[in-house]
């Protein structure tokens, strides 16, 4: 999970979208603030509703962001925010808080990178065991 979000105004441009991801290297922003997300502009959204119907980059992203925005909370189980992911067809989730602000930002690529892990010290802990046995034997 990114746990600095950069946020939007609703007001924002595409263009101001498309430059900031661009500089972050990111698929998509949130809209809003952390106490009140209203949305989330991605590439896909600039994509199809903006650049295959031919509008303006001066276009707000409010017109054209996704909404409502799917969440899940910080003490969510993983499978549960891959079930919700996967549900909603979407590649990334804000995480809220407790209190319901926005306390990250979570992506397919950090639930692979975290996978990857686990799986790695699962390997690891495997081999040792078996190690172990053979050791015994």
């Amino acid at each position: 999970m990114t746990r600095y979000v950069e946020f939007l105004e609703p007001t924002a441009t595409v263009q101001d979208a498309a430059a900031l991801m661009g500089e972050l290297d990111v698929g998509g922003l949130p809209i809003g603030d952390a106490s009140s997300l209203e949305g989330v502009i991605t590439d896909r959204d600039i994509l199809y509703r903006v650049v295959a119907r031919g509008l303006s980059t001066t276009t707000d992203v409010r017109s054209v962001m996704s909404q409502p925005v799917v969440t899940c909370r910080d003490d969510d189980a993983l499978q549960m925010v891959i079930d919700a992911m996967a549900a909603h067809h979407i590649r990334r989730m804000a995480v809220l808080s407790t209190e319901g602000n926005v306390a990250g930002w979570i992506t397919l690529a950090d639930i692979s990178r975290r996978l990857l892990v686990e799986s790695h010290r699962l390997q690891e802990t495997l081999r040792d065991l078996t190690e172990a046995e053979a050791v015994e034997a």
